[in-house]
């Protein structure tokens, strides 16, 4: 379900990854995903049969323009996503929107503008 849901926001999947196991390339590095049910085998945790919760981790893209914040935003829409919150202006000065992926994982994107990217875009420093 997330290989799916992460193809069709558009991110490129490597060959390195396998029928249980998504490796997608990033700016600044590679994204690895396991189903959260192959996760809970190795850490022997109970997955909660109720759908909508956080899991207390919040995943973050940095991009390096406050219109690319609406864009993926309206992407992760068409994937399938739960959008929490729409494309905002923040109270910090920069803009963001978060959503749910298929299996709840809490995602923000943001734009800061402080933030500083190299010529691969991926983001290098954050100032102020």
């Amino acid at each position: 379900m997330l290989r799916t849901f992460y193809k069709n926001m558009g991110w490129t999947e490597t060959d390195w990854s396998s029928d249980n196991y998504s490796v997608f390339k990033t700016a600044g590095g590679m994204l690895s995903i396991w189903s959260i049910h192959e996760m809970t085998k190795d850490v022997t945790i109970p997955v909660s049969d109720t759908p909508d919760y956080f899991r207390g981790v919040t995943l973050s893209i940095n991009v390096d323009a406050p219109s690319q914040v609406d864009e993926v935003i309206e992407k992760a829409k068409e994937a399938g996503a739960k959008i929490l919150t729409d494309a905002h202006d923040a109270f910090w000065g920069g803009r963001s929107g978060s959503f749910f992926d298929p299996e709840n994982n809490y995602w923000e994107i943001a734009y800061n503008p402080n933030s500083v990217f190299d010529e691969r875009g991926a983001m290098i420093e954050m100032n102020g």
